[in-house]
């Protein structure tokens, strides 16, 4: 990796003004440190390449054609496709995707060069950008000893990956990568870093951390409001690292979708006597035993198991406080429930009182 802040803002037409920065977050380590300890080396299993696509991706590259991709003037990407694969070429630059991405889960392989050549991160050098800023770092690291921080399926500069899994030159390699974009205030300030999730050659490497702002090379970038679908970038380092077999899922806001009518319409205060109607135990057409029962002045409805608060729709109709479900009584005439029906999750079960 050396991104110099990639010149990538000119592909990323998306991006919004700048807004008020922030010094960078820390690990507590200094960037590039040789003393940080480095990962343990793990030989991945003989996971299945190339990993299908599910019905939902988007591909950004099949092996045959470079449509989906750009150079960083926004023209045709200028790298090569071969057997394949695509690869930068001397003087290509950068190579982003057509079409941006915010939240997303991205799949790609790659693949080292034969023979290696250089060492420390001069030996198979690249990089996969997420939003055109974050990087997840591509090196040959298969006995190539670098900075923690700047091996493969590294967060480059921040995190190093929990394991070193890298596999020969030459052999094909995956990365999947969970990705939530950074999320501001509307004044600009940071209001939620990015994330990633990373799995290497079907290894869990990266839990979920925090960026602690753009990565760079020898530099702390802060955060500053970019907005938008931005491309997915992959670097020319010079080195010619082959990649295939890409695509993208888009994830869903993590704005949680609340219900639009209300979740219990109707609720009645119940009489003394019909409360004391309710309490008892059914037996369970099926086996077990139902039981109501009042505590702290609540009606809670149970099979054993956890205490289900009752809400009351009617005397004898109950919604679940937190579950949808549905209680039905059938009373004597002295109002005193002999049976019940109980739906939920698109089940019904019924019970009738047990003798005293």
């Amino acid at each position: 990796m050396r991104n110099r802040l990639l010149p990538i803002l000119a592909a990323a037409a998306t991006l919004a003004g700048s807004s008020p920065t922030l010094a960078q977050l820390s690990t507590g380590w200094k960037q590039h440190d040789m003393k940080r300890p480095l990962p343990p080396i793990v030989e991945p299993g003989e996971g299945k390449l190339p990993v299908p696509p599910p019905s939902d991706a988007i591909i950004l590259f099949d092996g045959k054609s470079l449509d989906a991709w750009r150079s960083g003037d926004g023209g045709p990407a200028k790298w090569s496709v071969r057997d394949g694969a695509m690869e930068p070429v001397d003087g290509g630059g950068y190579a982003y995707s057509a079409q941006g991405f915010e939240d997303c889960q991205l799949h790609i392989e790659w693949a080292a060069p034969v023979p290696p050549k250089g060492k420390s991160q001069n030996r198979g050098n690249s990089g996969v950008f997420l939003q055109s800023q974050f990087e997840v770092q591509v090196l040959d690291s298969f006995d190539n000893v670098t900075y923690a921080d700047g091996q493969a399926a590294s967060i480059y500069g921040q995190y190093p990956p929990l394991a070193n899994v890298s596999r020969k030159p030459g052999e094909w390699q995956s990365y999947d990568i969970l990705f939530r974009a950074p999320q501001y205030k509307d004044d600009g300030t940071l209001l939620e870093p990015a994330r990633m999730t990373v799995m290497h050659n079907g290894v869990f490497v990266q839990d979920n951390v925090k960026l602690l702002g753009p990565t760079s090379w020898m530099q702390h970038h802060p955060y500053t409001k970019r907005t938008g679908k931005i491309p997915i970038g992959l670097q020319d380092h010079g080195n010619p690292v082959r990649f295939r077999n890409i695509w993208v899922r888009e994830l869903p806001s993590r704005t949680i979708e609340q219900p639009k009518d209300s979740y219990d319409p109707v609720v009645v205060k119940l009489s003394e006597p019909q409360i004391n109607g309710l309490i008892g135990k059914y037996h369970r057409e099926g086996g077990g035993t139902y039981e109501v029962l009042l505590k702290e002045g609540k009606l809670f409805f149970t099979l054993g198991g956890p205490l289900m608060e009752m809400i009351p729709h009617s005397a004898t109709e109950f919604g679940l406080r937190y579950t949808a479900g549905l209680l039905e009584f059938k009373a004597d005439e002295a109002g005193k429930a002999q049976s019940l029906r109980f739906e939920m999750g698109g089940s019904l079960s019924k019970g009738t009182r047990e003798s005293p």
